[in-house]
């Protein structure tokens, strides 16, 4: 699902509270599968420990093997000695590629894509769109992006949030429609 809205009209937002990462004001949020925090989040991150050390943490949690996950995200982040480094030291698009490493080795039935996520080189950005829409392509997806392209291309529902509503259009295209009637 595309889910597409102005500046400021709460997607991102959406994204997280879907996520787990916020919780709505009201309502209640269902998940009825595994549902990814937002791809390339790094809030999540404790910022005086290193990359590996948060990654020693997420292996804890999701009780996946360390060794092996490491050597996936060292080439995926492609972050080498900074891996080591404490994670408040990186820039952003480091935080980025970590964060989208850690997230993407982790099988969720649904990824929750914020368009922050299309940072870095083509290089990267193409790793990147191969784990999600090539490697994952069938799971749910849930994206939240202003590249009308972009959403043309890898979704096959639209929706629209606007004036603090969500609505579900027919198509995406005409989501896209309605959008660019705004």
């Amino acid at each position: 699902m595309g889910i597409i809205g102005r500046n400021g009209a709460g997607k991102s937002t959406l994204i997280k509270i879907i996520g787990g990462v916020d919780f709505p004001t009201s309502g209640r949020v269902e998940r009825l599968m595994s549902v990814s925090w937002p791809l390339a989040f790094g809030g999540a991150f404790q910022g005086s420990l290193s990359g590996l050390d948060n990654l020693r943490f997420i292996c804890r949690i999701y009780g996946l093997d360390y060794a092996s996950t490491r050597v996936f995200v060292d080439d995926f982040a492609e972050l080498g000695r900074q891996l080591g480094e404490p994670v408040k030291t990186y820039s952003s698009g480091m935080r980025a590629r970590l964060a989208f490493a850690l997230s993407i080795i982790i099988e969720f039935d649904c990824y929750l894509i914020d368009e922050v996520i299309m940072v870095g080189d083509a290089r990267f950005l193409q790793k990147c769109q191969d784990e999600l829409f090539g490697k994952r392509a069938d799971r749910a997806l849930i994206i939240v992006s202003h590249d009308m392209g972009f959403i043309k291309e890898h979704c096959d529902t639209g929706a629209l949030l606007h004036g603090g509503h969500f609505r579900v259009c027919d198509t995406v295209e005409q989501a896209v429609h309605d959008y660019e009637s705004l």
